[in-house]
């Protein structure tokens, strides 16, 4: 075990104290011992609209109705600030390497429901883990990245939530499972088992979904294929399947026919940088699975598909320009069995970016049209609009 010295934990409060002094570096005790490093992300935005899943940095695609008058108004952001902790562990027994890692945001919502509460965030735990390391092999045990979570799109003003993410066939989540990474050469084998959740029936934060009470875990695996190292060109592509199902009457209740929903999906994505050029991508077709954040983040026994493209250009060492296009199709009648009601979504979003060191700026505007269904198949477009100025600084 290691013990933690009385003099390392008042070093530890006076490092958090002063941050804002700290340079752009990694804090550390090695070679055993514990690394800090994140960023402090901070977005000024103007939208005309309410989003899904909020407004700010977790914007994703508006929310109907339309407004139609009197719609823009200005705010800020900071809840895409993080801090990661790693632990850089022990030797054991046999060539096992000992690591771990917790990492935090805060978009744990705020801490009240007052005029004061925006400004009082609460941090949310996003990963938690501990890594077993031999050799090419990892078995990583804990709250990690599902495997069907890829590419991300370049932006600073939407990082815990991607450009596209649960709106434009970015899927995956974080849940708690064993993980499995297996390096071949220069490609990688990932298998994950981990917590299967589900809205309804029962109490997904409780362990009672539908999820849970099939007794059946989720189950991902991921290929990912890299360039040789020391290419000119380098690139990243992956391919992804996943399964679950689901007892829909829950658990505590009689098994009855047809109570089942199978969730499947496959994915494919990657990047490609070849000198100034940078294209990044990612689509997937997939049914039932919005506990992954697919069918624009709906559930039920839907069908979809959604792809996202980024192609970007740097200008210099300092600024890129990137455009993003995405689009997300649920099977209308799928949706509209399960009583839901988006069938489709576009975003586009151009950008630019600057960087200089650890501190960056990003300047973009996302635009979005979703597009609802009633029961009775009358359809509804609703826009929105995001334009945003992030800064940023990584340390």
């Amino acid at each position: 075990m290691t013990r933690i010295r009385p003099s390392a934990a008042v070093l530890f409060v006076f490092l958090l104290a002063g941050a804002t002094s700290v340079s752009a570096q990694n804090v550390s005790t090695s070679p055993e011992g514990l690394t800090f490093h994140g960023f402090i992300d901070a977005t000024g935005f103007f939208q005309n609209q309410n989003f899904t899943f909020g407004n700010g940095q977790n914007a994703e695609f508006p929310v109907p109705p339309e407004t139609k008058t009197d719609r823009w108004f200005l705010d800020g952001d900071v809840r895409n600030t993080r801090l990661t902790m790693g632990f850089n562990g022990p030797k054991l027994e046999d060539g096992l390497k000992l690591n771990a890692t917790l990492e935090m945001d805060f978009f744990g919502g705020f801490n009240g429901t007052g005029g004061f509460s925006n400004a009082q965030l609460v941090p949310r735990l996003r990963l938690g883990y501990l890594d077993l390391v031999r050799g090419d092999t990892t078995i990583r045990i804990g709250q990690a990245w599902t495997p069907l979570f890829g590419t991300v799109a370049s932006s600073y003003s939407h990082i815990a939530f991607p450009l596209g993410y649960g709106a434009a066939g970015d899927v995956g989540w974080r849940a708690p499972g064993i993980y499995w990474y297996q390096n071949i050469g220069t490609s990688k084998f990932t298998l994950g088992v981990f917590r299967n959740i589900w809205s309804v029936p029962g109490d997904p934060t409780n362990s009672q979904s539908a999820g849970a009470a099939s007794g059946l875990p989720q189950v991902e695996a991921r290929y990912d294929l890299n360039n040789a190292k020391g290419a000119a060109k380098t690139w990243n592509l992956y391919f992804v399947g996943h399964w679950d199902k689901k007892d829909l009457s829950g658990a505590g209740a009689e098994f009855a026919k047809n109570d089942t929903l199978t969730g499947t999906a496959l994915e494919v994505g990657g990047k490609v940088t070849a000198g100034a050029f940078v294209f990044q991508g990612n689509a997937y077709t997939g049914k039932a699975i919005g506990q992954q954040f697919g069918q624009i983040a709906q559930f039920g026994d839907i069908a979809s598909w959604g792809a996202w493209i980024q192609p970007g250009l740097n200008f210099n060492k300092k600024w890129s320009g990137y455009i993003f296009f995405g689009e997300e199709k649920p099977k209308k009648e799928d949706v509209i069995a399960a009583k839901a009601t988006r069938i489709k979504n576009a975003m586009i979003v151009p950008s630019i970016m600057y960087n200089n060191g650890p501190y960056g700026i990003n300047i973009e505007w996302l635009h979005d049209t979703l597009t609802t269904t009633t029961a009775a198949g009358v359809e509804t477009d609703t826009k929105g609009d995001q334009f945003a100025i992030s800064a940023i600084f990584k340390f």
